[in-house]
């Protein structure tokens, strides 16, 4: 015989075992690490920036932007966002806006980079390599026309440089530039351009008749510039970049930048950039950082929070040296391009040291959080994943290395 007997909600609930159901953790904090004091002197006006972008990041990147990395969208209106809140000049002076010191460039990119990778890239893009290249190499009228709107993201900006058959050897560029009358015609393809499929102003470098490198301002919509975004990315997912083909298009006179004279000019813009890379490694590590030391102090095992396994002190202790030793490099690379003097070798050495020290930290709070590492909900994978990005872009460690090298021994290893 089958009895069934009833049992009240109540019964229920006293034997569920209520220790198997996860908590809520809570881990998008804002703990503010600076083990050694680097940043208790940054003046009022460079915290602003800092505070902007810190509130931005909390009420609104945080609170969406898993979701667009997971779909692989792009969220304009954050970039729009950017633009309305003066976070994205870069430290690039433009007129009727307030100064914006390098300081506060680098600490709008860290803290953008914390929210996520991909709002840090826009910055990377829009004004570290669009607005500045007419900034610093436009004309007048061309600076009139595009820095104002640029800065706003009232029109959106990319730099193409990067070919298909030429990462890292920038240098050997073969997209040609030939003069005709009125202008001149550009044939070529660039890869990995961030912001060239969404409409705007693209930066092209091209190869002149003189064999020099020198600059173009093509407005996507011009005939002959076809755009595909690039599908399949597993790193900066919240940010479209494409694969560019340039055939036969047109670009008039005073579309070509005046100071862009040779590859030199281009590297100028790229100098400033590789350092902005390693402010937005700060970013990244400082996320991750945060979010091992919340989840640390939360997840319980073997009785007790993590944060009591001697193991796993250990292993915080280790990230915080490490968010050390990026911070310190940072703010030092950042007094001497305020005063003119960084050299591509010590920005190369920034960038060197955080993208793979932030590489370290990542791996270490991945690691920590075990299986919940690889969740988008709690940070570390998105940023795990990022790193890979700017680990790579402006110049792999391999090219950082051979210019930090050449620096050293007064040998070029680059042919």
């Amino acid at each position: 015989m089958t009895t069934t007997s009833e049992s009240t909600s109540e019964e229920l609930d006293a034997v569920f075992p209520a220790g198997t159901m996860e908590p809520g953790y809570v881990l998008g904090g804002a703990l503010d690490p600076d083990p050694a004091a680097v940043f208790k002197d940054v003046s009022d006006e460079d915290r602003a920036y800092w505070d902007r972008a810190r509130t931005f990041v909390q009420d609104e990147v945080l609170p969406v932007i898993a979701g667009y990395w997971e779909r692989a969208e792009y969220p304009l209106h954050l970039v729009k966002r950017l633009g309305e809140l003066d976070l994205l000049r870069d430290g690039i002076d433009v007129d009727g806006f307030p100064a914006m010191s390098k300081t506060a460039a680098g600490l709008v990119t860290m803290e953008l980079s914390r929210g996520d990778g991909s709002m840090g890239t826009v910055v990377a893009v829009q004004g570290g390599l669009a607005l500045r290249s007419v900034a610093e190499c436009g004309s007048p009228e061309q600076q009139a026309q595009w820095l104002s709107s640029l800065a706003r993201a009232e029109e959106y900006g990319a730099f193409a440089l990067t070919e298909p058959a030429h990462g890292s050897d920038s240098v050997g560029l073969e997209t040609t530039a030939a003069a005709v009358e009125g202008g001149y015609v550009l044939n070529g393809e660039k890869k990995w351009i961030g912001n060239g499929s969404i409409g705007g102003l693209t930066v092209v470098w091209a190869r002149g008749d003189d064999g020099q490198v020198h600059g173009y301002l093509v407005p996507q919509d011009s005939p002959g510039y076809s755009a595909t975004t690039i599908d399949g990315k597993l790193s900066l997912r919240a940010i479209w970049q494409a694969h560019i083909r340039l055939e036969n298009v047109f670009v008039p006179m005073e579309n070509v930048l005046p100071g862009a004279r040779s590859f030199k000019d281009t590297a100028r813009v790229l100098l400033a950039t590789r350092l902005g890379v390693a402010w937005s490694a700060v970013g990244h590590a400082t996320a991750c950082y945060e979010t091992a030391v919340q989840y640390a102090g939360q997840r319980q095992q073997f009785g007790r929070p993590l944060a009591a396994s001697q193991i796993v002190q250990e292993r915080l202790a280790r990230m915080h040296s490490e968010l050390a030793t990026m911070q310190l490099m940072v703010m030092q690379m950042t007094r001497l391009d305020e005063e003119g003097v960084l050299t591509p070798a010590q920005a190369a050495l920034a960038k060197f040291t955080c993208t793979r020290t932030a590489r370290s930290v990542a791996s270490n709070a991945r690691d920590l959080l075990g299986g919940n590492g690889i969740l988008l909900a709690n940070r570390v994978a998105r940023h795990f994943a990022d790193i890979e990005g700017i680990h790579t872009y402006e110049g792999t460690e391999t090219v950082q290395a051979l210019i930090i090298g050449r620096s050293i021994t007064g040998i070029s290893a680059f042919a």
